[in-house]
């Protein structure tokens, strides 16, 4: 199965536009659907956006594809042979969506979620044939992270996996196949980074922009090239196990959630949704930073798409 001619992608929040867009970029006829009229006006200016940075990624263009706002589920799902949940991190409503979906679709329909770290089987519950029921992460901006993760639950059928993987293959993404864990692999790997960040701000080691600083030059533009797997073969096995065997255990084993966060949370300050957080944001700042984040994956995909894997 290569891109499927019909897809329905339900929830137009920060990532259904972004994956919308990208399938019909690639040939797919898409129904973007949302409860909200609201998030699908937003959702419209969203796609025209997402054109314009596959445009500039030289992404080439499989005619018949398109992108068609829904709010309607039921229409939304109508002859769908792909269906993708990208709807809100809550069980209770994602178990109600999924067996809406599930009796609206044909047998042999893949239902895929987006979800970022809800085990698939917790999911799956709801679900009256759960081997067709499988985790497909997508990374934000969903168009730009060519990887998504392939998040098998403990009923989702091989035959499942399989398509699901030509799918993402078939859109020139990278799956990652893995067994469900919490938060899955690249969260795991993440919020351990970002628990150690927060754990060295607190300590007053360095200060926010040091801390990216270190991370991105340090450590990003070294695993953009080799995976930390490759990494370690490169440096050295025995230097790992020296330096592991003292360092490990003073890194932070915080259970909780760091008081730099919370202390700011309880105040509202979330972060560019709300134009202040742990770094302050003036007028215009948050569109003019998102901006250039966007033009920087942009600019670091080709890069990396033009150098052989390490």
């Amino acid at each position: 199965m290569s891109i499927p001619q019909t897809s329905a992608v339900i929830g137009a929040g920060s990532m259904g536009p972004g994956i919308a867009a990208l399938l019909a970029r690639y040939g797919s006829q898409v129904r973007l659907n949302d409860v909200s009229q609201e998030a699908l006006t937003r959702a419209e200016a969203t796609c025209a956006a997402v054109v314009t940075h596959l445009d500039e990624l030289d992404v080439p263009v499989t005619p018949g594809g398109s992108v068609v706002l829904e709010a309607d589920l039921a229409k939304s799902l109508e002859g769908a042979d792909f269906v993708i949940e990208a709807i809100p991190e809550k069980l209770s409503l994602k178990k109600t969506v999924l067996a809406q979906i599930e009796a609206a679709v044909r047998d042999d329909v893949i239902i895929a979620t987006n979800t970022s770290g809800i085990p698939i089987s917790d999911m799956a519950v709801a679900l009256a044939h759960p081997g067709r029921f499988i985790g497909m992460h997508w990374s934000n901006p969903p168009h730009l992270i060519p990887m998504i993760e392939v998040v098998k639950g403990r009923d989702t059928s091989p035959d499942i996996e399989e398509r699901l993987v030509t799918i993402v293959e078939s859109f020139g993404f990278e799956a990652v196949r893995e067994q469900e864990v919490p938060g899955f692999i690249e969260n795991r790997v993440l919020y351990a980074v970002l628990r150690e960040c927060l754990s060295l701000a607190e300590q007053g080691v360095a200060s926010q922009k040091d801390l990216d600083t270190c991370v991105k030059w340090g450590i990003g533009y070294k695993l953009a090239v080799i995976g930390p797997m490759r990494l370690l073969d490169m440096a050295g096995l025995d230097i790992y196990e020296a330096v592991g065997s003292y360092l490990n255990r003073e890194l932070s084993t915080e259970t909780g959630i760091s008081s730099l966060v919370t202390d700011l949370t309880s105040q509202g300050k979330l972060g560019m949704k709300t134009g202040d957080g742990l770094y302050p944001y003036g007028e215009g700042d948050v569109a003019a930073k998102r901006a250039q984040i966007v033009r920087g994956l942009v600019k670091v995909r080709k890069a990396l798409s033009a150098i052989d894997p390490v």
